[in-house]
């Protein structure tokens, strides 16, 4: 498994305490890249720009990633175009929040 796929599942232990899905499958994490060192650089969002668990959320991505031996350094950007929309949320997550 490459790094970046191991970032990729090491994400789904990232839970929004207010709907108990992970933000993988809730569709917020929109892009992964990892450089050369090892350093690992993370666009995602959250459901809305004002949630109260902003800072809960984002620590929590940056600590289950960098809980990977091979990881060097993470910078997590929090973006909000394009805006999330449950259309991003996997099949899983829809079926689990009755979408």
């Amino acid at each position: 498994m490459t790094l970046e796929e191991q970032v990729w599942e090491s994400l789904k232990g990232v839970i929004d305490p207010e709907l108990g899905i992970d933000v993988v499958n809730l569709g917020l994490v929109y892009e992964v890249n990892v450089d050369d060192e090892n350093n690992v650089f993370v666009k995602m969002t959250l459901t809305t720009p004002g949630c109260p668990l902003h800072d809960s959320i984002v620590n929590g991505a940056k600590s289950m990633i960098l809980y990977l031996d091979e990881v060097n350094d993470v910078d997590v950007q929090l973006i909000w175009e394009p805006a999330w929309s449950p259309d991003r949320m996997s099949r899983e997550a829809r079926e689990s929040l009755a979408f």
